[in-house]
Parts: structure tokens; sequence; C-alpha cells
């Protein structure tokens, strides 16, 4: 597990921090070797609050080449205008979609073509470690304080998913707060039962 330490420069501290590990590993390798990219475009999809912003941003910021987030929501003729650019001058195409690539439906011919000819990234769910470490960076970024406990108590019971992190921390941090307690046993208890519902059998 790690932040980003890869030949692109390292992540920043702090909201920007891309947590590297099994689901995102793959995309981040790809993102460093662009310009190999067929017609140097690739096409990043994955769940929603899963980093695929961030990881365009820090495409973007180091130079590798040009992001377009949500482009599945953009004017097809202003995406393949941009397709067309990157291959005149040699820039690698990152698109991102907020949808799965084969849910991305494309109307202008031309670009259904060139899209489906583009490297396919994709997103994962994370494992153990990965969601461990996600934890720790949600709460580093609130300024909450929670040790190795939480973590070996939480992420058997969590969602596997990046946004189901975000809410059982960001719910650890409201109800620490609310309570005025540290956020030990009984918030955490209290936090995936209202992420996930008394009744999760995960809870027991």
């Amino acid at each position: 597990m790690s932040q980003i330490a890869l030949p692109l420069h390292a992540g920043r501290a702090g909201p920007g921090r891309i947590v590297v590990g099994n689901a995102n590993a793959t995309v981040i390798e790809a993102c460093a070797v662009a310009a190999t990219w067929p017609f140097r475009t690739a096409i990043l999809a994955g769940p929603p609050r899963s980093g695929k912003s961030l990881i365009a941003r820090w495409f973007a910021d180091e130079g590798a080449g040009e992001a377009v987030d949500d482009a599945d929501r953009i004017d097809e003729t202003e995406i393949f205008h941009r397709w067309n650019r990157a291959q005149e001058i040699g820039t690698p195409l990152l698109l991102v979609c907020s949808a799965t690539p084969e849910g991305w439906q494309i109307a202008l011919p031309d670009l259904r073509s060139r899209i489906g000819a583009a490297l396919q990234l994709e997103i994962g769910a994370p494992d153990d470690a990965m969601l461990a470490e996600l934890i720790s960076v949600h709460a580093e970024q609130r300024g909450l304080a929670l040790g190795p406990d939480a973590a070996a108590y939480l992420v058997p019971r969590i969602e596997r998913t990046h946004m189901g992190v975000e809410r059982v921390v960001a719910a650890i941090d409201r109800l620490s707060l609310e309570r005025k307690v540290p956020p030990g046993l009984t918030v955490w208890r209290a936090a995936l039962e209202e992420v996930l519902g008394p009744d999760e059998p995960r809870l027991l």
C-alpha cells in the first residue's frame, strides 16, 4: 500500500492525496506510461468517490497530458475535437467518465469508433489493505485521531467501497463531536449502524 510514489511526481498531502492500492494500481501505472496508449487516449471509469477526478488532476498537473473530467457529460463534438488535437500535437488524452466504459453511450459514430479503440481503465473495489489506508487518510483529512484498532474493527464491517469509507469516517467524526467523546468503539459502532443500518449482520 502506498500513496503516489511512481514515475510521476508524488501526490500532494491533504485532500489531494491519492491512495494507491489494488483498486487503482493498474490505472496509476498506465498513467505513468501514457505515451504508449493506443492513439494516445485512455478512458477512465470507476465507482463514485473512487478518486477518478484526483487522478485526472494529478495526470494533468504533472504535464503527462490533457485530462477531461466527466467526459461523458460533455458535448460529443467537443470531445471529438480534443481527440483530434491530441493526435495532431502528440499529447496523451485521459477521458474520465462517470459510467463504466461500456456504459458510455456515444451517438457520434466517428467518436464512438475512436473511443472504442482507446485504452480502457477502470478503478475496482478496494481490498482490506486499501480500505484500512483509506480510513486512515479520510480521518487524517478531518483531523480525526483513529488508531490502528479502528481499522481492525471497521474493515471487516464497512461497506467495501470508497464512498462507504468516506461515509463512515464522516459519521464517526460527527458523532464524536456531538457526543463530546473520543472516537472509540462505541462511536465506531454507532457510525456503522447509522450508515449500514442497525440490522446489518456485519455489526455482530
